[in-house]
């Protein structure tokens, strides 16, 4: 019937290198790879303020690993 969530993501630690129109970001991972991602749900609905140079945990997508989401703004 519904479709099964067995896939997972996996949760990497970046830096905010650039903010980009339509509340997207790009974010340099600890492996130097760029990725572009967005603020997931509960962040957004926090008004979570970006900056470059923060620090995040971003869920990349198991389908396409250029794309994630942001889950938490680290301190520091």
């Amino acid at each position: 019937m519904g479709a099964d969530k067995t896939v997972t993501e996996s949760t990497v630690m970046g830096e905010v290198v650039e903010l980009l129109p339509s509340a997207g970001v790009r974010v340099k991972l600890e492996n130097d790879e760029i990725v572009m991602a967005h603020a997931a749900g509960a962040t957004k609905a926090n008004f979570l303020r970006l900056r470059p140079g923060d620090r995040v945990r971003v869920e990349l997508s198991p389908r396409d690993k250029t794309r994630g989401r942001i889950v938490e703004l680290l301190k520091g």
